[in-house]
C-alpha cells in the first residue's frame, strides 16, 4: 500500500477530556506525518463532572508516558480504591466495591468456591475482609502495587480521583507539545461530500475551514458530527436505567482524606461523594420521573459534610450509545457516543477503550465498511456489558421505599443479565468474556452486595478439608491486617511522592 492511502489529516471537533485524550493518544501513536487538529472554543463549556475513573486508567497515563507524580500534581489527583455503596440492597446496608482481586494465595486455588463453601458451611465470613484494597481503603491507607506474584500487594488495584478540567487542561499541554495543533473557533457548519455523505469540512463562526480526512466527535451531548450531521441514531436505555438528571456542587475538603469513592443510595436515584486534594465533589443522580430537580438540590445540600464551594450545577442526559459510533468518516468518542450514568466511573473509561480501538482499526482513506462494523461491533458490545452491571445495582434491590426502587426492583431486565444472575444462583459461577471490563472481583462485589446468594458451589471443591481452607482464610486474614497496618496514610503517602499539589488543603 502506497503512502498516499494513508490518513493524512485528523480533525477532532471538541476539547475536555475526551478531545485531548484521543488528540494525545494519536500524537503518541500515529506517524508523525499525520497532522492532528484540535477545534475547539473556550466559549463553550464542558461538563467536568465526572471526577472519579477505575484502573484501566493508569494503563492510558502509561502509554502516554506520562509522569505520575507530576500528573497527580497538576489534576489535584487522589487515589481510588474502590467505591463503597450505602443503602443500596436495602436501607442501612453497606458493601465495598473493591478493585485488584480477593485472597491473596494462588496455591489456594478457587477462592470464591472456597469461601462460598465455607459461608453454607456457616462461618461468618465477610468478602470484604479479604480484599487487600477495601481493607485499606477503610483504613485510609495507601501503597504502591508489586508486580512480583508472590507480594500480597500484587493483588492491590488501584485508579484515581481527579479534576477532569484540569486532566483535560494537562492534556492539552501535553498534546501540543506532541505538534498536535489548537484552533480556537466554535462550528456552525459542516461541509459534506454530495455523494458519499463524508465530512470534509468544519466552517467556524470566524469564517475559517478547517479540512480533514478522519473526523472524531467529542463536541458532547450534542453530537455535532455524529448526531446533528450524519443522524446515527440513538438507543435509548432509560426504561432499564431511567436516571435523566444530575445535581452537582463541589464543596470544601475536611477531614482524613478517604481513598474511595461513596455512592449513597437516596429516595430517586444516589449520592456521589470524591475527595480530591482540593476539594470533595458531589453530586445527586435522579429521575425526573420521580423527582423535581428543586427537591433534588436540596437533598443534595442538606446531605454534605462541609460548605459548597458553588452553586448547584443541573445536567440533564438520556442514558443509551450511539447505533454507530463510526459513521462514514465519523468517529464519536465520549459523550457523543452516549452516556452511561456515573455510578461505577465509567465515562472516562469508555472514551479510553474507544480510542484503544480506533488504534487498532485505524482507517486508510478507503475507510473499509468491514474495518468500521467491527469496531461498532466492539464498542456495542463494550456498552451493554457496563449497562447490564449498572442495571444490577438497581434491579437488585429490596427497598420498597420509594416510586422509583418499586420500578427498578420489578423492570423487566435483559436477557443477558437475567441469564448471568440465574447463573450464579445456582452455584457461584461467572462467565466473563476476554473484552469484558468489568472483572469478577466487581461482578462478586456487586452481587453479593445486593444480597444475590449462590444456593451451593462447584463439586470441584466439595471433597476438600473444611477445616484446612478454614485456617488458610484466617491466615490470610491476619496476612491482610499486617500488611494493611505497615501501609502509609493515603495523604503522607502523596506528599512523600511528590503528587501533592502546592496550593491543595493541607492535610
Amino acid at each position: 500500500m502506497s503512502d498516499d492511502a494513508w490518513i493524512s489529516k485528523v480533525v477532532i471537533v471538541g476539547g475536555g477530556s475526551a478531545g485531548w485524550m484521543t488528540a494525545a493518544a494519536l500524537a503518541r501513536g500515529l506517524d508523525p506525518r499525520c497532522r492532528i487538529q484540535v477545534v475547539e472554543s473556550q466559549d463553550i463549556g464542558v461538563v467536568g463532572v465526572g471526577e472519579a475513573t477505575i484502573p484501566p486508567i493508569r494503563l492510558f497515563n502509561a502509554m502516554l508516558g506520562l509522569d505520575e507524580a507530576e500528573f497527580m500534581r497538576e489534576t489535584k489527583a487522589t487515589y481510588k480504591l474502590g467505591i463503597e455503596f450505602r443503602d443500596w440492597g436495602r436501607a442501612g446496608d453497606r458493601y465495598f466495591h473493591p478493585f485488584g482481586v480477593y485472597g491473596l494465595n494462588p496455591e489456594m486455588g478457587h477462592f470464591f468456591q472456597y469461601w462460598l463453601k465455607l459461608s453454607l458451611a456457616g462461618e461468618p465470613l465477610a468478602l470484604s475482609d479479604y480484599s487487600l484494597c477495601a481493607q485499606a481503603a477503610q483504613a485510609g491507607r495507601f501503597d504502591r502495587q508489586s508486580d512480583d506474584p508472590r507480594d500480597p500487594m500484587s493483588t492491590f488495584g488501584s485508579a484515581y480521583h481527579f479534576d477532569t478540567i484540569l486532566y483535560g487542561q494537562y492534556l492539552r499541554r501535553f498534546a501540543q507539545g506532541l505538534g498536535v495543533a489548537r484552533i480556537e473557533g466554535e462550528v456552525v457548519a459542516v461541509d459534506q461530500d454530495p455523494q458519499t455523505g463524508f465530512v470534509t469540512a468544519v466552517q467556524l463562526k470566524s469564517g475559517q475551514k478547517v479540512e480533514g480526512e478522519l473526523f472524531i466527535d467529542c463536541s458532547g451531548f450534542k453530537g455535532l458530527l455524529i448526531e446533528q450531521t450524519l443522524k446515527a441514531g440513538y438507543d435509548d436505555w432509560s426504561p432499564y436505567l431511567p436516571m435523566d438528571r444530575a445535581a452537582a456542587v463541589p464543596s470544601e475538603r475536611r477531614g482524613p482524606l478517604s481513598p474511595f469513592t461513596t455512592s449513597t443510595a437516596r429516595e430517586a436515584g444516589w449520592q456521589w461523594r470524591i475527595p480530591l486534594q482540593h476539594r470533595v465533589g458531589n453530586g445527586y443522580v435522579y429521575s425526573s420521573q420521580f423527582l423535581s430537580d428543586d427537591r433534588a438540590v436540596e437533598t443534595l445540600l442538606d446531605n454534605l459534610e462541609s460548605p459548597p464551594l458553588a452553586e448547584a450545577r443541573l445536567l440533564r442526559f438520556t442514558t443509551g450509545r450511539r447505533r454507530k459510533t463510526w459513521d462514514r468518516n465519523v468517529v464519536a468518542i465520549g459523550l457523543s457516543s452516549g452516556f452511561l450514568e456515573p455510578l461505577e466511573s465509567t465515562s472516562i473509561h469508555l472514551i479510553q477503550a474507544s480510542i484503544n480501538k480506533l488504534l487498532q482499526h485505524f482507517p486508510d482513506r478507503s475507510f473499509s465498511p468491514a474495518n468500521r462494523d467491527a469496531f461498532n461491533r466492539r464498542i456495542q458490545a463494550d456498552t451493554e456489558t457496563i449497562r447490564d452491571f449498572l442495571i444490577l445495582h438497581y434491579h437488585a434491590t429490596a427497598r420498597d421505599d420509594g416510586d422509583l426502587w418499586r420500578y427498578v426492583r420489578d423492570m423487566p431486565i435483559p436477557d443477558s443479565l437475567s441469564d448471568r444472575i440465574a447463573l450464579f444462583r445456582e452455584r457461584g459461577q461467572l462467565v466473563i468474556g476476554p473484552d469484558e471490563m468489568f472483572t469478577p472481583t466487581s461482578w462478586l462485589a456487586v452481587l453479593l452486595g445486593q444480597n444475590i446468594r449462590p444456593r451451593s458451589y462447584t463439586p470441584l471443591v466439595a471433597g476438600h478439608d473444611g477445616r484446612a481452607i478454614a485456617d488458610g482464610f484466617r491466615g490470610m486474614k491476619a496476612q491482610i491486617a499486617r500488611r494493611v497496618e505497615a501501609m502509609p496514610n493515603h495523604a503522607d503517602y502523596l506528599k512523600r511522592h511528590g503528587m501533592w499539589a502546592a496550593d491543595a488543603v493541607i492535610a
